[in-house]
């Protein structure tokens, strides 16, 4: 199966034409340089990160049984995947054929024994 038969293109393309103009709407474009939002990537993946520092690995297979512990988790992640593909809009990468030719070379890197 490929990866985009399971997310439609077009709920991505819509994400990413709402985040455009959330940031127009504020003219926070111009912050929106490729350097600048790989670097918010990075500081929202390190607050993903940090939910998780102190768990066992038993216990950060819990995070999500509490509700608050929950809407933290799901909040970092939409704002590393907003940062994502905002990225994905400025530098003109398609994420969901970027996705797919990733794993297609990784399953050449990787055969199954």
């Amino acid at each position: 199966m490929d990866v985009t038969d399971s997310v439609p293109p077009d709920q991505i393309a819509a994400l990413q034409h709402r985040l455009a103009e959330f940031a127009a709407a504020r003219d926070w474009e111009q912050f929106h340089t490729p350097k600048n939002l790989a670097a918010a990537l990075t500081v929202e993946a390190g607050e993903l990160l940090e939910i998780f520092q102190w768990l066992t690995p038993e216990l950060s297979l819990t995070v999500m049984e509490d509700a608050e512990s929950a809407e933290r988790v799901e909040d970092e992640i939409a704002d590393v995947l907003a940062y994502l593909l905002q990225l994905c809009t400025v530098l003109g990468v398609d994420p969901l054929a970027a996705l797919a030719a990733k794993i297609d070379r990784n399953e050449e890197r990787f055969p199954v024994r």
